[in-house]
């Protein structure tokens, strides 16, 4: 895929900075959530699923990492990377997407180490906000009516940890689980 490949990712953080004249933010969102039942799996749907979820934001991160370390006045940019509830729960039909998330969350706390003082690395891990397309409505209530809260979650409830991470100047390597209580059910 040629927007996974090492010249994409300088590319993309080259005409950032060209345009924008710097860089402080990176959110690293892309992903793709596939249903992958075990037994089923390819050895080419791992390597593509890998390949977005994982490593694009790793190769990311590490070209935006001179720019961010410059970023505003000196003080330092933010990466957000978006994990996901899968990280912290075992589902079954999305093995890979789960350990890429999992992956996704020890990232954040590695980079965090590496990165700091100049630039501060934290995830997202939303639960219900983006359903899969084949998600039928007898699964689409259960996953209310399991939910603490009752209700699935936005994208505004993920926006609002997002701007919450990037104004908290003193947080770094931490995820914040944007569930509606998923979590903390059993």
């Amino acid at each position: 895929m040629e927007a996974l490949d090492e010249a994409s990712d300088v590319s993309l953080i080259a005409s950032v900075v060209d345009r924008m004249g710097a860089l402080d933010i990176l959110v690293n969102s892309a992903a793709v959530m596939v249903r992958t039942p075990f037994g089923e799996i390819t050895r080419q749907q791992w390597d593509d699923i890998f390949a977005l979820n994982l490593a694009a934001p790793f190769f990311l991160s590490q070209e935006a990492a001179p720019h961010l370390k410059r970023a505003r006045a000196g003080g330092g940019g933010a990466i957000v990377n978006i994990a996901d509830l899968a990280a912290y729960e075992t589902w079954p039909g999305y093995i890979p997407h789960g350990l890429t998330k999992g992956g996704i969350v020890q990232m954040t706390r590695a980079l965090a180490r590496v990165m700091a003082p100049d630039v501060r690395v934290n995830a997202i891990a939303p639960g219900t906000v983006l359903l899969p397309e084949d998600m039928s409505q007898r699964e689409t209530t259960h996953l209310v009516e399991t939910t603490p809260l009752k209700r699935n979650g936005t994208p505004e409830d993920v926006a609002a940890a997002m701007m919450f991470l990037l104004r908290a100047e003193y947080i770094t390597g931490e995820t914040i689980i944007v569930d509606g209580g998923r979590h903390v059910r059993r």
